[in-house]
């Protein structure tokens, strides 16, 4: 027995359209802490984001645990760094980097790594179906620009389905992403660290729904098989997609945690579809069985993402201000 634990509140809930998928990762990750080695004490946002925020100064780290806005977007990770409280994860620059689609690309798009050709809508602006079709072609994807789990997201294939999915998209976010679709495997990769980080093995999404959707993901039991590791990779695949999911972490200034989602088309070309920096820990989510199969158990990596939320903090703490 450890006698000093460290005081870790796993914060989760919160305002997003992820909120029910933020309770399930919270609960897998309260059951793996090391109840050696932590008090754990769970901190629960309710839906209009209320909660007791004067107690987050009386914890060692706090694991966010915040899907979506208001929690992955680099809110909270601000609103931490001015209570100077360590925490797990990307910082408040990666984190809204990595939730906003349409700068993730840019920034992409500055350091050469190849995503899906996009068109950015914003304040529900017009644009005509048949110039889209013509710069895009068909089918296309819409997407909230700041959201995850594939809420709000539509696949496109005519101009009907086109409306639907400009309404459902502007329901969730004032600017919304127009992408071409990328045929391919859909391939992910977990990246651990902080200034030196390290990728796992592959995983592989095979889907049996039009796309990886939200219930293909967590309703629909026959929606989508996760392959953990992917099969029929060679090796010198598998270490092209590690490097690109390492290059596109730091590129996105992300620190602690990622999983990086890329496609890759049959003629080997591989694509950055997007990185989540607060990835799922729910029973089926992708980060923590990658590093199982890599060598990392869920209670070894919920160990090291707090020691390098630490290490981060005290590093920041030796800066002159």
């Amino acid at each position: 027995m450890v006698k000093n634990k460290l005081k870790i509140g796993v914060l989760f809930g919160g305002k997003s359209a992820e909120h029910e998928v933020s309770l399930n990762s919270a609960k897998n990750i309260i059951s793996a802490l090391d109840k050696n080695k932590y008090e754990i004490t769970p901190i629960k946002i309710n839906k209009n984001g209320e909660f007791n925020f004067l107690k987050l100064k009386n914890f060692d780290v706090i694991f966010p645990v915040l899907h979506g806005p208001y929690g992955e977007d680099g809110s909270m990770q601000g609103f931490l760094k001015l209570l100077s409280v360590p925490f797990v994860g990307a910082s408040v620059l990666g984190s809204a980097v990595g939730m906003d689609k349409d700068v993730m690309k840019r920034l992409l798009n500055e350091a050469g790594i190849k995503n899906a050709k996009c068109i950015v809508l914003r304040n529900r602006e017009e644009i005509s179906f048949n110039n889209v079709k013509k710069s895009l072609g068909l089918p296309m994807f819409v997407k909230p620009a700041n959201l995850g789990s594939s809420v709000g997201v539509s696949k496109v294939k005519n101009e009907k389905e086109w409306n639907i999915a400009i309404k459902e998209a502007f329901q969730y976010d004032n600017k919304i992403i127009v992408e071409e679709m990328i045929v391919g495997r859909e391939l992910e990769c977990a990246v651990l660290g902080n200034e030196k980080p390290i990728a796992s093995l592959i995983g592989e999404v095979v889907l049996n729904a039009e796309f990886y959707s939200y219930d293909a993901k967590y309703i629909d039991d026959d929606g989508a098989v996760i392959e953990i590791p992917a099969k029929n990779l060679l090796k010198t695949e598998i270490k092209k997609l590690q490097n690109i999911a390492l290059k596109a972490y730091q590129t996105l200034n992300c620190e602690g945690m990622g999983r990086v989602d890329m496609f890759m088309k049959k003629n080997g070309e591989i694509y950055v579809n997007e990185i989540n920096t607060i990835p799922g820990f729910t029973n089926i989510s992708m980060y923590p069985k990658l590093w199982e199969i890599s060598g990392i158990n869920k209670t070894h990596l919920l160990n090291e993402l707090i020691s390098l939320a630490i290490e981060r903090h005290k590093k920041e703490n030796k800066l002159k201000n």
